[in-house]
C-alpha cells in the first residue's frame, strides 16, 4: 500500500507518530490559551473581572507577562531539580537501542581496563 509515495512501513508509521505527538504539544499551548480565556470570562461577574475587562488593554499584557514569568521560573526549578534528566534516564531505560548502545559501552570499557592492566603487568616485568 503506498500513500504519498512511500510505501506504508513501520518507518513511516512511527515518522507519522513523531509528528503527532510534536503537534499535540503545539495544540497542547493553543488548548492552554483557550483554558486561560475561559478561566478569565469566568471573573467577568466579580469585581476583580470587571476591572480586568475595563482595562484589558493593560492586564491581559501583564496577565501574559506573568504567565511568562512563571513559566520560565518552573521550567528553571525542573533544570534545577533535575527532573527533566532523570525523565530523560527513565525513558532511555525503556529504549532497547539505547540499552544495546549502553552495553556496547560497558564492553568497551571492561576491554580497555583489560588492556591497561595487561600494558601495565607486561611494563612491570
Amino acid at each position: 500500500m503506498k500513500i504519498h509515495h512511500s510505501d506504508l512501513n513501520k518507518r513511516t508509521l512511527i515518522r507519522w507518530k513523531v509528528y503527532f505527538d510534536r503537534s499535540r504539544m503545539y495544540l497542547g499551548y493553543i488548548q492552554f490559551f483557550l483554558i486561560g480565556i475561559v478561566f478569565l470570562k469566568s471573573f467577568k461577574d466579580n469585581p476583580w473581572g470587571e476591572w480586568i475587562f475595563k482595562y484589558a488593554i493593560v492586564s491581559i499584557p501583564i496577565a501574559f507577562l506573568l504567565f511568562i514569568i512563571l513559566s520560565l521560573v518552573l521550567g528553571y526549578f525542573d533544570s534545577k531539580l533535575g527532573l527533566r534528566e532523570e525523565e530523560q534516564r527513565n525513558l532511555s531505560r525503556s529504549n532497547p537501542v539505547m540499552m544495546e548502545m549502553l552495553d556496547q559501552l560497558k564492553e568497551l570499557n571492561k576491554k580497555i581496563e583489560l588492556l591497561e592492566t595487561e600494558k601495565i603487568n607486561k611494563n612491570s616485568l
